[in-house]
C-alpha cells in the first residue's frame, strides 16, 4: 500500500466471539461449556482485546436445550480466563429475552451479571432507541464495568445513504450515546450488509465525530465481512469481531487467522501467535462433529448472496419458512419477500435484528396469506403502539389506525420511554418462584423465561428429572451414527 511508511502504527483489537456468536450464527448456539473449558485458559493467552461469552441466545438456549445454568457458565470460564476481558450482548430492555422488562428486572439483571464476571456490556436496540438503554447503562455505570453503545447497522438502499440510514443518520446517534456515557461504540452488522467503502466513510465520519474507541462488528452471510473490515482498519477503526475458522464464515464472523496475517507487517499488526490459533482451531475440529446437526448444509455456498439484494438475516428467512410450512403455504415464499419491504415500510423501517425482525416477517406472512392487516399479530400491536420504542420514521395514521383497532390498551400510542409504562416486577417473580428459585440468579432466570425457566430450575434442584434428550451427545455417539451410515450405504450398494 502506497505510503504505508506514513501511516500511524496502530495495532487493531480483536474481540473473539467463538464462545458466543460464533456457535450462535453457525451451529443454533448449541456449544457446551464443557466443550469450552479444554481451551479456555489457552484462548485466554492469545492477548485478545475481548472474549464474547454470552448474551445474545446464550441464556435461553442454556438453561432450555442444553440442561446448563447460564450463570455457572461465566463463572467457570472466569476462573479458566482471568485476563481477557468478558464480553456479553444485551438487548437494552429486553436484556437476553423477548420483550422489555421493568426497570427493577433490568438493575438486578446488570447487577449479577457484572458480578458473575461481565466486564464489557454491548448494549442494542431494535430501533435504536436510546431511551431504551438508560436504565442499563445507569446500572453498568454503577457497577464500574464498560458500556459499549451500539448502532443497529440497517439499509433501506444496497449501499448505505437514501432518506433514513445516511451517515447523518449515524453520526448523530453515535454523538447520542457518547453523551450518554458510553465507554465505546459498536457498529452492529447482524445482516452482514456493510459494503467495504461504506465501512470507511462511516468509521472515518465517526473518528472525527466523536472521541470514544469504535468497534466493528459483521457477519460473514454476505461474504463482504473480511473486505470490510480490512477498509475499517485503513479508516482507524480500533476493534473488529472475529472467530475461530471452524466457527467462523458462513453466518457467523470473519476468521481471525486470514486477518491476522493479512495484517501482518503493517501499522494494524496485531501481532497474535497464528501457530496457538491454529492449535485452537484444531481442537475445535475435534469437537465439531458433536454440533453437526445443527449446521444448515442445503446448500453449496457458504455465503449467501441473495441478501445483497434482499438484506434479510439468516433467522429471520428460517421464522418466515416455519410460519409458511405450517400452513402449507411455502410455494407462496416469494409472495413474502415482494410484501416484506412494504411491510417494513408501514412499520416506519426499523433495523431488521431480534425482536423487530420477528414482528417484521411474522407481520409480511400475514399479510400475504390473509391479506394486507386483515390479522395482526399481538407484537405488531404493541410495537406499533410504542411498547419496544419510537420507530426510525412515523407510522402512518392510516396504518395506526387498522393496526390499532380493538387493541385492548388503546388507539392512541404512547409516546414516553416504553419501561415507563411496565410496573416493577421484581417482587411478584420473586414469589412466584420462591417454590423452586434459591437466590436472585434463579430468579432471574424465572423473570425472563417464566415456563421454561421454571422447568429448568426444577431440573436444577432435582425437583423432576431431566429428559434424556438434554444429556450431551459425545464423541462416541458421533461414531456409532457413523458406523450405522457406513453400514446402511453398504447394505444398498449389495442391493
Amino acid at each position: 500500500m502506497e505510503g504505508m511508511d506514513k501511516v500511524t502504527k496502530k495495532p487493531i483489537g480483536i474481540t473473539d466471539t467463538t464462545f458466543r456468536d460464533g456457535h450462535q450464527s453457525n451451529l443454533a448456539t448449541r456449544m457446551r461449556v464443557e466443550d469450552m473449558v479444554p481451551i479456555a485458559e489457552e484462548l485466554d493467552q492469545i492477548g485478545f482485546h475481548s472474549v464474547e461469552v454470552w448474551g445474545g441466545a446464550t441464556f435461553d438456549v442454556c438453561h432450555r436445550f442444553l440442561g446448563e445454568d447460564p450463570w455457572e457458565r461465566v463463572r467457570i470460564l472466569k476462573k479458566l480466563m482471568p485476563k481477557t476481558p468478558f464480553q456479553m450482548l444485551l438487548r437494552g430492555q429486553n436484556l437476553v429475552g423477548y420483550r422489555h422488562y421493568a426497570d427493577d428486572v433490568v438493575e438486578a439483571f446488570v447487577e449479577k451479571s457484572a458480578e458473575v464476571g461481565i466486564d464489557i456490556f454491548r448494549v442494542f436496540d431494535a430501533v435504536n432507541d436510546e431511551r431504551n438503554f438508560e436504565t442499563a447503562f445507569k446500572v453498568i455505570k454503577r457497577c464500574g464495568k464498560h458500556i459499549q453503545g451500539t448502532i443497529c447497522y440497517s439499509l433501506t438502499e444496497t449501499r448505505m445513504g437514501g432518506p433514513i440510514y445516511n451517515i447523518d443518520y449515524y453520526l448523530e446517534k453515535a454523538k447520542i450515546l457518547e453523551g450518554m456515557g458510553a465507554d465505546s461504540l459498536c457498529i452492529k452488522d447482524m445482516a452482514a450488509l456493510i459494503a467495504p467503502y461504506d465501512a470507511y466513510e462511516l468509521v472515518k465520519a465517526l473518528k472525527k465525530t466523536v472521541k470514544i474507541p469504535i468497534q466493528l462488528h459483521t457477519h460473514y452471510t454476505s461474504g463482504m465481512g473480511t473486505m470490510s473490515y480490512l477498509k475499517a482498519i485503513e479508516a482507524g477503526v480500533d476493534v473488529v469481531d472475529t472467530a475461530l475458522a471452524p466457527f467462523a464464515l458462513r453466518s457467523s464472523q470473519p476468521a481471525v487467522e486470514p486477518l491476522i496475517v493479512a495484517l501482518q507487517g503493517t501499522p494494524w499488526d496485531p501481532k497474535l501467535d497464528l501457530s496457538k490459533l491454529l492449535k485452537l482451531g484444531d481442537y475445535l475440529e475435534s469437537i465439531a462433529p458433536k454440533y453437526r446437526d445443527f449446521l444448515d448444509t442445503t446448500k453449496m455456498s457458504v455465503i449467501d448472496t441473495a441478501v445483497l439484494q434482499h438484506q434479510i438475516p439468516g433467522g429471520m428467512i428460517s421464522n418466515m419458512v416455519s410460519q409458511l410450512k405450517q400452513q402449507n403455504s411455502l410455494h407462496r415464499i416469494s409472495e413474502v419477500y415482494a410484501e416484506l419491504p412494504k411491510t417494513r415500510k408501514d412499520l416506519g423501517y426499523p433495523p431488521l435484528v431480534t425482536p423487530t425482525s420477528q414482528i417484521v416477517g411474522v407481520q409480511a406472512v400475514l399479510n400475504v396469506l390473509f391479506g394486507r392487516y386483515k390479522m395482526v399479530s399481538k407484537e405488531t400491536q404493541d410495537y406499533v403502539y410504542g411498547l419496544y420504542g419510537k420507530s426510525p420514521v412515523p407510522i402512518s395514521d392510516e396504518i395506526k389506525n387498522v393496526v390499532l383497532k380493538g387493541y385492548k390498551k388503546g388507539k392512541e400510542p404512547i409516546t414516553c420511554r416504553p419501561a415507563d409504562v411496565i410496573e416493577p416486577e421484581l417482587e411478584k417473580v420473586k414469589d412466584e418462584s420462591k417454590g423452586f428459585a434459591k437466590d436472585l440468579y434463579d430468579t432471574l432466570i424465572y423473570a425472563l423465561f417464566p415456563q421454561t425457566g421454571a422447568q429448568f430450575l426444577k431440573w436444577k434442584y432435582g425437583i423432576e428429572p431431566m429428559p434424556d434428550k438434554l444429556k450431551p451427545k459425545t464423541m462416541e455417539d458421533v461414531k456409532r451414527e457413523d458406523e450405522a451410515i457406513a453400514k446402511a450405504k453398504a447394505e444398498l450398494q449389495k442391493k
